[in-house]
C-alpha cells in the first residue's frame, strides 16, 4: 500500500496549534489595498482559527484523520 498523501495546498495554508486547533490567514490582503481601510486592512493581517464546522475536512485534508 502506497503511504498517503497531504494535499500541498492545505499543507501550505494551515499550521496546527499546540492545543490541536487549525490557524489559518485572512484573505483579501494580497493586492487593491488602497480603498480598503486601515482598520480593515489591521483586521486582515492578524491569523485566526479556523472555523469547527471545517476542521475535519481540512485535518482530513492534512491527514491527521
Amino acid at each position: 500500500m502506497p503511504k498517503m498523501k497531504t494535499k500541498s495546498s492545505a499543507k501550505k495554508r494551515f499550521k496546527l496549534t499546540g492545543s490541536g486547533k487549525i490557524k489559518r490567514k485572512h484573505a483579501f490582503k494580497s493586492h487593491i489595498l488602497t480603498k480598503k481601510s486601515k482598520k480593515r486592512k489591521l483586521r486582515l493581517t492578524h491569523s485566526g482559527l479556523v472555523h469547527e464546522s471545517d476542521v475535519t475536512s481540512i485535518k482530513q485534508q492534512l491527514r491527521l484523520v
